[in-house]
C-alpha cells in the first residue's frame, strides 16, 4: 500500500484549493490520513474513526503527537462530529457499499470523496453475478477486467450521489494493486451529459469486451482531470519514488484520451494474425499521424488507449508490422 499512499499524498498536493478539514471514515492505524496530514498541504484539522478496539488503541497512540488529528472510536458508517468535510476518505476491506451513503452526505459541495474497493473479484468479473447484485451492473471478465472495475466503482458513486440530487466529477481514477481507487469533487449540478452507461458489443468499435454483453453501466467519461494531472508531482518522501514517478506519467497520459477501455499490442496480433505485435510506441505513433489521440495507460503496462475507431486501430497495427 506504499505506492497507494504516495500517490494519495501527490493527489492532496496538487488539489486547488487546498483541503482543510478531512475523514478517515475507516482509520485502522491511521497511516494513510497521518501521511496525508504530514506530507501533504493545507489540511487544518483531521477526524479519524475506527470501530475496533485493538486499532483503536494503536491509532490513538499513533495520533497523540499531531495536535490537528482527533480519534473517534466508532462506526465509519455513522455520521461523524463537524461535518461536513472537504475530503472524506473510505478505505474499507472489501466493498464501500455500506459506507457509501455517509460517505457522501459528510463530503461539501465541491469536496473531494476518495473511495477504495478491494472485492475485486467481484467487481473484474470473476463473480458476475455478485457484481449485478451487488453494484447493479454487468462486469467485463478478463484483461479488461480491473478499469471494467473502476467504471464500476464510479457509476455506483454517481448513482449514490444522485440520491442526494449531486454529481460526481472524477479527479483521479485508477486501477491499483489488487483494488481500485477513486477521488471524486462532488458537485450540486446535474450528472454530466453521457458519463454513465451499457456498452453494447454489436454497436461497440472499441477493443473486444469478450462476450455479448450488455455490460455495464460503466461510467464512460474521463478517469483523470487533465487540469490536476498537471499539477501532480512526485511528492517529497514519497516510500516508491521511481514506481510513483511511473505512474504518474502513465496517469498523465490517461487524461489526455477519454475513451473506455485500452488495447494491447500482442493481443492485437493474435486478433489480426499478424507474424508479430507492433511495438507499442510505433502504433501510438501512427495513430497520432492519422489525427487521432492515442498514449499509454496506468491500467496495463502493456496498453494503449486512443479514441481511434477499431478498423483504425487494426489498419494502423497491420501497418506497422509491415
Amino acid at each position: 500500500m506504499a505506492l497507494d499512499r504516495d500517490l494519495g499524498v501527490t493527489f492532496v498536493r496538487a488539489v486547488q484549493p487546498p483541503l482543510e478539514r478531512g475523514w478517515e471514515m475507516t482509520a485502522a492505524t491511521g497511516v494513510r490520513g497521518l501521511r496525508l496530514l504530514k506530507e501533504g498541504s493545507g489540511f487544518r484539522s483531521f477526524l479519524f474513526t475506527e470501530a475496533s478496539p485493538r486499532s483503536f488503541q494503536v491509532l490513538r497512540e499513533n495520533l497523540s503527537a499531531e495536535p490537528r488529528a482527533t480519534a473517534v472510536q466508532g462506526d465509519g458508517g455513522s455520521s461523524a462530529p463537524g461535518s461536513p468535510f472537504d475530503y472524506v476518505d473510505l478505505d474499507p476491506y472489501g466493498s464501500p457499499l455500506p459506507f457509501l451513503a455517509t460517505a457522501v452526505a459528510a463530503t461539501a459541495s465541491g469536496g473531494i470523496l476518495a473511495v477504495s474497493a478491494t472485492d475485486m473479484p467481484v467487481l473484474a468479473g470473476a463473480q458476475p453475478s455478485a457484481c449485478r447484485r451487488r453494484y447493479g451492473a454487468n462486469p467485463v471478465r478478463g484483461r479488461l477486467g480491473p478499469e471494467g472495475a473502476v467504471r464500476i466503482l464510479l457509476s455506483t458513486l454517481e448513482r449514490e450521489a444522485g440520491r442526494e440530487g449531486r454529481s460526481i466529477r472524477p479527479s483521479l481514477a485508477y486501477v491499483g494493486d489488487h483494488h481500485v481507487r477513486a477521488y471524486v469533487r462532488l458537485a450540486d449540478e446535474p450528472p454530466l451529459p453521457g458519463s454513465v452507461g451499457s456498452v453494447d458489443p454489436k454497436e461497440w468499435d472499441g477493443p473486444d469486451l469478450g462476450g455479448p454483453g450488455p455490460f455495464g453501466p460503466f461510467w464512460l467519461g474521463p478517469l483523470v482531470d487533465p487540469t490536476l494531472a498537471a499539477r501532480l508531482q512526485v511528492a517529497p518522501g514519497a516510500a516508491r519514488p521511481r514506481e510513483l514517478a511511473r505512474l504518474v506519467a502513465a496517469l498523465k497520459d490517461d487524461a489526455e484520451v477519454v475513451r473506455p477501455f485500452y488495447y494491447e499490442a500482442n493481443t492485437l496480433a493474435s486478433e489480426l494474425g499478424l507474424p508479430r505485435p507492433p511495438a507499442l510506441s510505433a502504433l501510438i505513433e501512427e495513430l497520432r499521424e492519422r489525427g487521432y489521440r492515442a498514449g499509454r495507460t496506468h491500467a496495463r503496462p502493456e496498453g494503449l488507449r486512443t479514441d481511434a475507431p477499431r478498423p483504425v486501430v487494426e489498419d494502423a497495427a497491420r501497418a506497422r508490422v509491415r
